[in-house]
C-alpha cells in the first residue's frame, strides 16, 4: 500500500501546490490560464507525439478500446441524469450538464500524468486513443442533449449547421489532436527526431506533466463547494466509483490486455473536468453542480484512485 501511495502521493502533491500558491496569493489567479495554456498548447500536445510516435499499438485495437469506454460513459451518464432528474427534481437541462460532470475526466491535464507515471507507455497509448475523440463526443452529445432538453422546455435552440461546423472547426485546430496524428505519421513512417530537436522534444514532454498538474490546483483555487450537496455527492460517487468499475469489468467481457485496460481504468477514475462547467455556464444551468463536482472529484480523487491503482496491482 506505501508502495501506491508513494505513486499516487506525487501526482496529488503536485495539484496541491498550484491550489496553495493561488491561496496565499504567492502566485496571481490568473497565472493559471498562462500555464495551463502552454500545457495544452504546447507541452501535452508534444508528449503525446513523442508517446504515439514511439508506440508499439499490439493489442490496442481502437475499435474494441473506444466501445469499452464510451459504453461505460453512456450508462454511468445515465445514471447521473437520472438521479439529478427523479431523485433531485432538477430540470432537462440541468440532468444532461450533471451526466456530464460524473463522466468527464480530467484525462488531458491529470490522465496524462497519472497514466504515465503508474501504468507506463502501454497503458498511455490506450489512454491516448481515447484522448483523440474524446472531448468531441462527450462534448458534441452534450450540447446535442442540453439542446435538444431546452427545446422541450420551451428555449430557443441553435442553428445545427453553425453546431456541427463549430465541432468541426474545433476538432480540426485540437492541438491534442494534433500531436496524436503527428505522432501516428511518425510511427508510420518511421522518422524519429536527432540532435537538438530531439533534446528540445524530450525536454518539453518532460515538463508538461508536472506543469499541468500545477495548473489544475490553480484553477480548482477559484471554485466553491456549493449548491446540493446531497447531489453533487451522488455525482461524485458516480464519477470516481461506478464510471471506474464499468470500465473495469466492461475490459475483462472484452479481454482487453492488462496494461490496456489499466489505461483506461485509471483514465476514468480520474476527477472531473472543467468541460462540464464550461457547458453550464454556456446554458445557465447546474453552475454549482458542476464546479463542487470537479472540486470534491479532486478533493477524494486521491484516495480514490490509490484505490483503483492497488485493484489494478501497481
Amino acid at each position: 500500500m506505501q508502495e501506491i501511495f508513494n505513486s499516487v502521493i506525487p501526482i496529488f502533491a503536485l495539484i496541491l501546490i498550484g491550489w496553495v500558491a493561488v491561496k496565499v496569493r504567492y502566485l496571481p489567479a490568473e497565472s493559471a490560464g498562462v500555464l495551463s495554456g502552454f500545457v495544452y498548447r504546447i507541452g501535452l500536445p508534444v508528449l503525446l507525439m513523442r508517446t504515439i510516435a514511439n508506440a508499439d499499438f499490439t493489442g490496442a485495437d481502437p475499435l474494441r478500446i473506444w466501445g469499452v469506454y464510451f459504453a461505460s460513459v453512456a450508462i454511468a451518464w445515465i445514471a447521473a441524469a437520472m438521479v439529478s432528474r427523479f431523485v433531485f427534481n432538477r430540470d432537462r437541462v440541468s440532468a444532461v450538464i450533471i451526466g456530464l460532470s460524473g463522466t468527464f475526466s480530467n484525462l488531458a491535464l491529470l490522465g496524462i500524468p497519472l497514466v504515465s507515471h503508474v501504468a507506463g507507455e502501454t497503458a498511455l497509448v490506450a489512454l491516448s486513443i481515447v484522448l483523440a475523440i474524446h472531448m468531441p463526443v462527450l462534448m458534441v452529445t452534450a450540447t446535442v442533449l442540453a439542446e435538444r432538453a431546452k427545446a422541450r422546455e420551451g428555449g430557443a435552440t441553435s442553428d445545427p449547421a453553425r453546431l456541427a461546423a463549430t465541432v468541426g472547426y474545433n476538432l480540426a485546430t485540437n492541438p491534442l489532436v494534433i500531436g496524436l496524428i503527428i505522432g501516428a505519421a511518425m510511427n508510420l513512417t518511421g522518422l524519429q527526431p536527432a540532435g537538438p530537436l530531439a533534446t528540445v522534444i524530450s525536454m518539453l514532454a518532460g515538463i508538461a506533466a508536472p506543469v499541468a498538474l500545477v495548473s489544475i490546483g490553480m484553477t480548482l483555487a477559484q471554485y466553491k463547494v456549493a449548491g446540493n450537496a446531497g447531489l453533487f455527492s451522488a455525482i461524485t460517487v458516480i464519477k470516481l466509483a461506478l464510471l471506474p468499475a464499468l470500465v473495469f469489468a466492461l475490459s475483462h467481457a472484452f479481454g482487453l490486455p492488462q496494461p490496456i485496460m489499466a489505461g483506461l481504468v485509471l483514465g476514468a477514475s480520474c476527477p472531473a473536468g472543467v468541460n462540464a462547467f464550461l457547458l453550464a455556464d454556456q446554458f445557465g444551468a447546474g453552475r454549482n453542480i458542476a464546479a463542487s463536482t470537479i472540486t470534491l472529484t479532486t478533493l477524494l480523487g486521491v484516495v480514490t484512485v490509490s484505490l483503483w491503482v492497488l485493484l489494478l496491482g501497481y
